[in-house]
């Protein structure tokens, strides 16, 4: 991809207030909720910044791509409240500070607004993060902000893995009509074992376009794979009764991960759930991926299960002994759904659908975690080639001119004249995503998961080439993309597939 927009979810690292501890907060927040490495973003990251537009010029001094970012919930309630952003609700002077933040950001470039309420969201120290603490009030008021500013919209995560709940539905469409603006909520998911989610989840929209607003999902490229240590505790702290111990620094973590009882009493929380994050609990289905040490190798690419039977053990005694053998850093992948081809039918009329938009990637965040960062490659090798779901050419709009005027943005997304040369080279017979593995190339030698992209051949980002046969130019020609100047508005009533 040639364009990337950050600060999703309600995380964006900016605006700060110039405290310290500020930084430090969103840094940890970052590390817990997004699988960010602490260490690469103490090391990675300057932090030199207060304002929204110090930190667009921060990033204008190189990228090689053309990236626009929105302006998250989180950073505003920490930047005014401090530490009150956390089980407070903000008073009407705290909102209008957070309202004027907003506007000076959105007037410095920033492209919208993005919260989160999800309940899989935690901070640092397990604590919901800020933006789950805000009321209705506050939403509203800040949504309104977006309205004066040209070329933005809103972004939010809601209930993930779940059927909306109708009180939710109805906040998305009034934050949608005080914004006069699309709100994009991620992110969709199609598993045929949970069809009823899906199109309650779909049916958001037509709940907000009757009303007059505007709701658009943004619907994940392929099952999603998720990665996942003890460690990190992601995605393992929103099982039933998980997330107090996995809240815990980790040598208190191991040692409640020690106990038999303990164990006993989470087993039996986690299967008490229903829908994806219930499905988690099946500990025998998950696959060892990685493991720290040497010894243990030989163990990559088995099951849990496996490993249970051939020691005689429970699979979660099992998975744990071998999790704290090696200091909770073992990755394993649970077996989730969404693989089959009636979830794969699923996402192919999800992606036609004039109600979604194909994304998801988290790239840049998850880092250790989830393999959505090649949507793109996932689309055009398996949605297109292999599973013949859309037409290349389809595939090639749907991924690139059709976000691009839904979003408003000027003089990109397709091959015209006029148009900037953000292009990709790639051959339709050969694209497809390499062998998934960890890279240490963060800052201070951090890991990430990545794969080789396999058939790209060249990538030109404002008519410079920026990758040539998988190799780096070295080129930074990319644009920081700004609201107004390099965006426009798109009125809420116009259709998704003809926005212009």
């Amino acid at each position: 991809m040639t364009t990337v927009f950050g600060g999703n979810c309600g995380f964006s690292i900016a605006p700060l207030s110039g405290k310290p501890e500020d930084a430090t907060y969103l840094m940890r927040m970052l590390s817990r909720v997004e699988g960010m490495p602490l260490e690469s973003l103490e090391a990675g990251v300057p932090w030199s910044w207060t304002s929204f537009a110090d930190y667009l010029a921060e990033v204008e001094r190189g990228v090689a791509v053309n990236a626009g970012f929105l302006v998250g919930h989180s950073a505003l309630r920490r930047a005014v409240m401090g530490d009150r952003a956390i089980g407070y609700t903000a008073s009407e002077d705290e909102i209008t500070a957070m309202c004027d933040l907003l506007d000076a950001s959105l007037q410095s470039g920033g492209l919208g607004f993005s919260t989160t309420l999800s309940a899989t969201h935690s901070d640092a120290e397990g604590q919901p993060v800020p933006s789950r603490h805000s009321s209705d009030t506050e939403l509203m008021a800040l949504a309104a902000v977006v309205r004066k500013h040209e070329g933005t919209w809103l972004e939010m995560v809601s209930d993930t893995g779940t059927s909306f709940k109708l009180e939710n539905v109805e906040r998305m469409t009034q934050m949608s009509l005080a914004a006069e603006r699309s709100l994009n909520w991620n992110v969709l998911s199609p598993n045929s074992r949970y069809r009823e989610i899906y199109n309650n989840q779909l049916a958001a929209s037509d709940y907000a376009a009757g009303r007059g607003a505007k709701v658009i999902a943004l619907v994940a490229p392929q099952a999603i794979g998720l990665v996942l240590t003890f460690e990190a505790g992601m995605v393992i702290d929103a099982m039933n009764g998980w997330g107090p111990v996995m809240a815990l620094p980790v040598p208190e973590r191991i040692a409640k991960l020690s106990d038999p009882e303990i164990r006993k009493e989470l087993s039996h929380s986690a299967h008490q759930a229903s829908g994806p994050i219930g499905d988690l609990a099946d500990w025998s289905s998950w696959t060892i991926v990685e493991t720290e040490r040497e010894e243990n190798k030989a163990l990559e690419g088995q099951t849990v299960g496996a490993l249970a039977s051939r020691l005689n053990k429970a699979p979660l005694d099992a998975m744990l002994d071998l999790a704290i053998e090696e200091d909770l850093k073992t990755r394993f992948m649970p077996n989730l759904s969404g693989a089959d081809h009636e979830s794969w039918q699923m996402r192919g009329a999800a992606w036609r659908d004039d109600r979604a938009i194909i994304g998801a990637s988290d790239a840049g965040a998850h880092l250790n975690m989830i393999d959505t960062f090649a949507f793109s490659t996932q689309v055009l090798q398996q949605g297109v080639r292999e599973r013949r779901l859309l037409e290349l050419e389809e595939a090639v709009h749907r991924m690139t001119d059709l976000p691009a005027r839904a979003f408003g943005l000027r003089d990109r997304g397709r091959l015209a004249e006029g148009y900037y040369a953000d292009i990709v080279v790639f051959d339709p017979d050969t694209i497809a995503c390499g062998p998934l593995h960890t890279r240490n190339d963060l800052p201070a030698g951090a890991g990430r998961l990545y794969c080789d992209a396999i058939g790209v051949h060249h990538v030109l980002v404002n008519g410079q080439l920026i990758v040539t046969e998988g190799h780096s130019t070295g080129a930074l020609p990319g644009t920081v993309l700004r609201s107004g100047r390099d965006t426009r508005t798109v009125p809420i009533a116009s259709p998704l597939a003809s926005a212009a």
